[in-house]
């Protein structure tokens, strides 16, 4: 591989083109203010490189990205690109990721507003997360110990699983489909409305009128704090351990818990067939 250490480019279209490359500790930026640095590139290995300028890595493939920093002037750092990992680094600009295929992140701290929007097969572990609206339209994505504070996370996302993290969130997964989470944190408002075939697994539910307008919700083991107005129009199977401040209309499936503070059935929920049961006794079905 030809390499290139400790250079400074601000130049348009610095390395336009390059394949099979080591580039490290080199920094991009400068007076010149030019534009993707990096863009239709392949092959590369990328260290300690430092990135303030817009769209260094569009259309780059089957790359490795290794103690980089992006500033929050680093603009849409990373477009169209296939099979690419980046480990240690820091990602600050807007729009981070974007119509990527086959990417990994690992260890890295990530600020981007629209982070991760119509990827496919994005993974993420050991990751720190911090993004109004992460992942609209992306399928394909997996999260592991992942600690992200967010706003709109997850809307109309497709199969993914979720594994060991924190997501504090003011909504998740609207309209989302094939979601499984395992022993993760959920805390925000609004979570899951409009979602199809979403599962929780031994999580922690936190706040105000979660999972509605459902379709094959599925909740095992979990915990609910906060939850009022809960399961409004769902299709839902939950197994709740302690207590639900609130639920609503149920549509139809089968809700236990240790103990639930009100149920609410009104005139809207009259055709409800949910069963609703707590501490082994049913409570109520709805006929």
């Amino acid at each position: 591989m030809t390499l290139y250490k400790n250079e400074t480019h601000d130049e348009e279209r610095a390395f336009y083109g390059m394949t099979d490359a080591a580039i490290e500790s080199c920094t991009f930026d400068g007076p010149s203010d030019g534009e993707s640095a990096l863009k239709e590139t392949s092959r590369l290995s990328i260290k300690d490189c430092r990135f303030l300028l817009r769209y260094p890595l569009w259309h780059t493939s089957d790359s490795e990205i290794s103690g980089a920093y992006m500033s929050e002037t680093c603009r849409a750092a990373l477009w169209y690109d296939k099979n690419i990992s980046i480990s240690n680094s820091e990602l600050g600009g807007i729009k981070a990721v974007r119509e990527c295929d086959n990417t990994v992140i690992t260890g890295s701290k990530i600020n981007s507003t629209e982070f991760g929007w119509f990827c496919r097969g994005l993974k993420l572990s050991e990751c720190k997360l911090t993004s109004e609206y992460p992942f609209l339209h992306t399928s394909g994505l997996e999260l592991k110990n992942v600690h992200m504070t967010g706003k709109y996370s997850f809307q109309y996302v497709e199969n993914a699983v979720i594994r060991n993290c924190v997501l504090d969130t003011k909504d998740a997964f609207w309209h989302g489909k094939n979601i499984t989470v395992y022993d993760s944190i959920i805390k925000g408002e609004y979570l899951g409305w409009y979602s199809e075939d979403l599962r929780l697994v031994r999580c922690h539910i936190i706040g105000t009128q979660p999972l509605c307008y459902a379709k094959r919700l599925v909740l095992e083991d979990c915990e609910m704090t906060d939850c009022d107005l809960s399961f409004e129009n769902s299709d839902v199977k939950a197994d709740i351990k302690g207590e639900i401040t609130s639920v609503k209309n149920p549509a139809c499936g089968i809700i236990r818990a240790g103990s639930i503070g009100e149920l609410i059935i009104d005139e809207y929920g009259k055709n409800s067939t949910c069963k609703i049961c707590t501490r082994d006794n049913v409570l109520k079905k709805c006929v």
